[in-house]
């Protein structure tokens, strides 16, 4: 894995996005993502999906706690950390409730589109694959983390709410190295 910060130079045949490059995020190597984001030390975080109703809202509200929680002394980290869509829609109850489980509170959150977002961004962390970053995010590193939509697990009321905690543990565990330097 590796990082370049020569614009437009493809490594071991990835792609290049803005001015850095980094490996899609299959299997670990979001770790290794998540750590090299951590030496960027970003000020502006962005989680990215269509809706930011489910995955980015989790992402937002984890990303937040743990930046309170993770500087020298347990001080708060300097950095921003937003989400939005390129279609919002709602914040979807069953991330309120998961989130709330942990002792987070997303409750007054509301899904911002790309264009309510406060520039510069520093990283940009997309969470589905349909999700395509706007022209003004193009100098920014750019990230993808795909993960499944707990909103379309369907089932039970509780096999759906067990997708959204499947999610929220996934999306700590990642975000727990990038804000800790160490996976949760």
């Amino acid at each position: 894995m590796a990082v370049d910060l020569a614009e437009g130079t493809p490594i071991d045949g990835r792609t290049s996005v803005g001015s850095t490059i980094l490996p899609d995020a299959d299997a670990a190597d979001w770790l290794i993502e998540a750590a090299l984001l951590r030496a960027l030390e970003p000020r502006h975080v962005l989680f990215l999906c269509v809706a930011n109703s489910a995955r980015s809202q989790l992402a937002e509200g984890i990303a937040r706690a743990l930046a309170r929680q993770s500087g020298p002394g347990g001080s708060t980290i300097p950095v921003k950390v937003s989400s939005a869509g390129s279609e919002p829609t709602r914040v979807r109850p069953q991330a309120i409730a998961v989130l709330r489980e942990i002792g987070i509170d997303i409750s007054h959150h509301r899904s911002n589109g790309v264009d309510d977002v406060e520039r510069p961004v520093d990283v940009v962390v997309t969470l589905c694959a349909e999700e395509v970053c706007p022209v003004w995010l193009e100098k920014s590193v750019r990230v993808h983390w795909g993960l499944p939509d707990p909103a379309g697990a369907g089932g039970s009321e509780e096999e759906e709410l067990q997708a959204f905690r499947d999610t929220r543990d996934e999306l700590r565990r990642r975000l727990s190295v990038l804000f800790t330097g160490r996976p949760q």
